[in-house]
């Protein structure tokens, strides 16, 4: 028996803002031009909102139109001023990353992981807390005492590895503290509710345990793109690679193959009933194309990798078989990035 915690952070808490309105940028790119090269980073506070980091693209965007969409649609007003600092991206990077080379954009390991405790294949508190997330953003267009930011976690109590209670729920949710007692329930309900899904009680809750959360967004915190990446991944329940996502084209191999890591892991399980997780790490060096090593372990020991999979985790081969230059980026930024 033991404790273990994990926590999500909502649609509108500030990180989560510049993850959106950095992903909402590259999909605006990569519409108008596919093989554009992005790594954009976004600053937000106090009124401002400040972009930063490298484009090379042939398309020509409306940044404050994008931006202002993602901040209206997150729930935000739309009087911030926008700075635009994006430059291009250094030659000396674009060598080894081109399409005639299409090499990694940086070195890094990337981590993917799957286990049984759920259809999605994903660990049950992780899958409880995006539930929760997902319904706060729907509550918060439908009731206007819930305001957009916020984060949720949980304590569990685990025996052999596996969900059997919730010592603690804590959630901290933005809101016009106008009529507490009925707000607090309706998100007890609504954790309730997600939990009976998986025969999982909760003993107890904490809820704004400060007292009050009138003040949020970009006026309560700043907020910074990737500053979220275990929210983004697996919420620790497995090792975290060294790069954030949002902002980044699928040349960036933080990204890509992330992305790639997860599927494998899924078809490890999927093809072998006997294993219950898996967790897969990928290796590369910058303008290099294949990865230096991969390494699979599940709970009944480290897999042999086939030679196969070397070619099969290409960074072309991997953009190409998950269709990366087509994806909604965005949408994956809002509420963790491996959702099924």
């Amino acid at each position: 028996m033991k404790y273990y915690s994990n926590e999500i952070v909502f649609r509108g808490h500030p990180d989560k803002v510049c993850d959106q309105i950095s992903d909402a940028l590259l999909d605006a790119y990569l519409k108008k031009d596919k093989y554009a090269r992005c790594g954009i980073e976004v600053v937000g506070g106090k009124k401002k909102i400040f972009i930063t980091g490298e484009v090379t693209s042939t398309a020509s965007i409306d940044i404050k139109k994008i931006v202002n969409r993602v901040l209206k649609d997150i729930g935000y007003p739309t009087d911030y001023e926008i700075i635009n600092n994006i430059g291009v991206q250094s030659p000396d990077i674009a060598l080894g990353t081109n399409e005639d080379v299409l090499g990694a954009g940086d070195n890094g390991m990337m981590f993917g992981y799957a286990c049984r405790d759920t259809e999605e294949l994903l660990p049950t508190a992780m899958v409880i807390l995006q539930k929760l997330s997902i319904e706060y953003d729907k509550l918060r267009t439908k009731d206007n005492r819930f305001l957009p930011d916020g984060k949720a976690q949980i304590t569990g109590i685990y025996d052999n590895n596996k969900l059997i209670k919730i010592k603690n729920f804590t959630i901290c949710y933005q809101n016009t503290e106008e009529d507490r007692l009925s707000t607090d329930q309706i998100i007890k309900d609504i954790c309730t509710d997600i939990c009976s899904d998986y025969n999982i009680e909760i003993d107890n809750f904490i809820i704004n345990p400060t007292g009050k959360f009138l003040i949020g967004g970009f006026d309560g915190d700043a907020g910074l793109t990737g500053r979220k990446i275990v929210v983004d991944t697996y919420q620790s329940f497995s090792k975290v690679g060294g790069g954030a996502f949002s902002g980044k084209d699928p040349t960036k191999v933080d990204r890509s193959a992330a992305y790639k890591a997860r599927e494998i892991a899924k078809k490890v399980l999927l093809e072998n009933e006997d294993y219950y997780f898996c967790e897969v790490q990928i290796s590369y060096a910058i303008g290099k194309d294949t990865p230096l090593a991969i390494y699979i372990t599940t709970d009944k020991g480290d897999i042999t990798v086939d030679e196969s999979l070397y070619n099969e985790c290409r960074l072309k081969n991997i953009i190409e078989d998950l269709s990366l230059r087509y994806e909604h980026f965005e949408k994956r930024s809002r509420f963790g990035h491996f959702i099924n």
